[in-house]
């Protein structure tokens, strides 16, 4: 893949997970292979083709430390990835990956050269999407070898037996990997969660580092 299609490279502050408040570049791909009824970023049509050294560019420009691919879904371009990702790590640049969690072997394409992955854990009653359970548990099996957490979108639609099944199979993989429970944002506005408390409780049996964290850039107004 000589190019990719990328529809922004900004530089904010990480709004998800783990690593909220941290500065980082955003590198956002164009085009998924999951249409989630909350996402906001399906909607964006705009985007330009960059070639790796062009983006090596535009990175360089940015001047932080921490390279955020983000989507859409970043590992539909892991064939442009993996001419980029070595780039960034011999310049000593921390990666950092936000997928779906759901197609293991692109991501072995790159797994070396990733240093971060956050992995969203399609909830199903939350999508309103077809489950992706057994993917994502082929997935997180090798996402493990690098510093990874996973993270589900929750709304006052999710069943307490997704948000079961979500913990089951992180737990069986490894209980100490963090699971992040983030509220819907709809419209600027984050979602009161009426069952937020059994989520937590759920979750908190069987695994040692579980986080209840929203949208921290939405709330901030910022990217």
């Amino acid at each position: 893949m000589d190019k990719a299609k990328i529809v922004e490279i900004f530089s904010s502050i990480q709004g998800e997970g783990l690593y909220v408040g941290e500065v980082q570049t955003f590198v956002r791909f164009y085009g998924c292979n999951i249409k989630c009824g909350f996402c906001d970023e399906r909607r964006k049509t705009g985007f330009k083709e960059y070639s790796a050294q062009e983006l090596m560019s535009a990175i360089l420009k940015e001047k932080n430390r921490v390279v955020s691919f983000t989507g859409g879904e970043p590992l539909l371009h892991a064939g442009f990835l993996k001419k980029i990702l070595p780039k960034l790590k011999r310049k000593s640049f921390i990666t950092y990956l936000e997928t779906n969690g759901t197609l293991k072997n692109k991501l072995l394409d790159i797994l070396d050269f990733l240093d971060i992955i956050s992995m969203d854990m399609k909830l199903p009653s939350s999508t309103g999407c077809r489950a992706y359970w057994k993917a994502h548990a082929d997935f997180l099996k090798e996402a493990v070898n690098k510093k990874v957490f996973v993270k589900s979108v929750i709304t006052n639609k999710t069943t307490l037996s997704d948000i079961r099944k979500a913990a089951f199979i992180i737990e069986k993989i490894d209980r100490a990997i963090f699971f992040i429970l983030q509220p819907v944002t709809i419209n600027n506005k984050i979602q009161k969660i009426t069952k937020a408390q059994k989520f937590l409780d759920i979750t908190n049996s069987g695994l040692d580092n579980v986080r209840f964290i929203p949208q921290v850039h939405k709330i901030l107004g910022v990217r």
